[in-house]
């Protein structure tokens, strides 16, 4: 089988030099998009629905097997057009100084997403009071009180974080696990297809594949998943600069993990 090229640099019309073949066929991807999007508004109504203190790690399990059914039905289209699964994952170094740079690397991509991301959101709040005719607070101590939706969406991630030591353990594995997948589906699988039916050009892959990552989270609330369509630019940027998934999916896998243990952290000393 021949190996398809991983998704090139990015060049300045954002064009690659050979144009990528598609890697798996059409309807096939149009199908799992249709997927994706029917179990995150489907998923949202769920969560929201359920009453506090439901069994997480049935959650958590249900959430574990859907995403092993999206990365096998992803490895399905891969095999229709023989294209080898690991080809996804792009340039592996392998060894412990690899595997080291490339934690290093995830490390200083988080520090600068959060960065991005939190200028990203004093903005958004800053446009939201100005839009709303409110008064940003101006005495020591006031607090900003979070708007209807951005209650509902800190009430469901509440609801998904750990607490006690089976959801930790649960929670570490579920994260690992969707660090790996998720970024196999959006930056190996639909980033590269995006790309190869936009005739090669990668900020189309990029675009369309970080919109899909917001739109996957669709239980997150309007403002998170534009947020994460964000995040989901600065992932596809760090495969194309590191030509392989490993950095981000340690950095998504990490990101998961330290909100779900900071949320129930918050949940337990009673500040949510």
């Amino acid at each position: 089988m021949t190996e398809v090229p991983v998704a090139p640099m990015m060049s300045g019309d954002m064009q690659s030099a050979t144009p990528p073949t598609a890697i798996a066929p059409a309807w096939h991807t149009v199908l799992l998009i249709a997927g994706i999007l029917a179990l995150s508004f489907g998923g949202s109504t769920h969560l929201t629905s359920q009453r506090h203190g439901a069994n997480r790690l049935i959650t958590y399990a249900a959430t574990a097997v859907m995403e092993l059914l999206m990365l096998g039905w992803v490895a399905l289209g891969l095999w229709l057009r023989k294209v080898p699964f690991r080809s996804l994952f792009g340039k592996v170094t392998s060894g412990f100084r690899g595997l080291a740079l490339d934690v290093g690397v995830a490390l200083v991509f988080w520090f600068g997403a959060m960065m991005v991301l939190g200028s990203i959101g004093v903005v958004w709040t800053l446009v939201d009071f100005a839009a709303s005719h409110k008064h940003l607070p101006t005495q020591p101590g006031q607090k900003i009180e979070p708007s209807e939706s951005q209650k509902k969406t800190l009430q469901t991630l509440e609801q998904l974080a750990p607490s006690n030591g089976r959801e930790i353990a649960a929670w570490v594995l579920i994260c690992c696990l969707a660090g790996l997948i998720e970024e196999a589906v959006f930056r190996g699988y639909l980033q590269r297809q995006f790309t190869a039916w936009g005739k090669g050009n990668v900020a189309l892959g990029v675009v369309f594949s970080a919109l899909m990552f917001g739109a996957a989270h669709g239980y997150q609330g309007m403002r998170n998943m534009v947020m994460l369509a964000v995040f989901g630019v600065l992932f596809s940027l760090l495969a194309i600069f590191r030509r392989s998934l490993r950095a981000g999916i340690f950095a998504h896998a990490g990101h998961d993990l330290f909100v779900g243990l900071m949320l129930a952290l918050f949940r337990a000393r009673h500040l949510l």
